[in-house]
């Protein structure tokens, strides 16, 4: 698998990919052409060196088969550590099952280790129990109750 920085070119293979999920079917607006706040969201991420949106690709050059966020956050506690949030790991429909995801974990661990945070961390819906029991079986813990307030 190739693990890559995202480009403006890959953005509407990302979003297909996340629309296609079943939570995403109710959140994003897939369309050709794709909706302009997507774009201008992608120029925000991709210019904060705090951001890596990633994709990651077979290597039959088949297209993109996943993507994730990853954000570093500096912060004053842990004596001025640095914590990496996983967020919108997604993986092609056709492709689910077969250990991407997995792979794509521990990339995106050892990407963490290399920007020398000291922890990962990710949310997840509660409406996701699968992958709940997935991010546990790759050793994580759910340590803190999480809250939301949509604006």
């Amino acid at each position: 698998m190739i693990f890559r920085k995202a480009t403006v070119n890959d953005v509407a293979a990302i979003i297909k990919i996340i629309a296609s999920d079943e939570l995403g079917k109710l959140r994003e607006d897939f369309q050709d052409p794709l909706p302009n706040n997507y774009y201008k969201a992608f120029d925000i991420i991709n210019s904060d060196s705090s951001n890596e949106l990633i994709v990651v690709e077979d290597e039959n050059n088949t297209g993109i088969i996943g993507t994730l966020h990853l954000t570093f956050i500096q912060y004053l506690t842990y004596k001025g550590g640095v914590r990496a949030q996983i967020e919108n790991v997604f993986i092609r429909e056709d492709l689910r099952g077969q250990g991407i995801g997995k792979k794509m974990f521990l990339w995106a661990i050892n990407r963490a280790k290399e920007k020398n945070a000291h922890i990962v961390q990710l949310t997840s819906d509660k409406q996701r129990p699968k992958a709940i029991k997935f991010y546990e079986k790759l050793g994580f813990k759910p340590s803190h109750e999480g809250m939301k307030l949509h604006l």
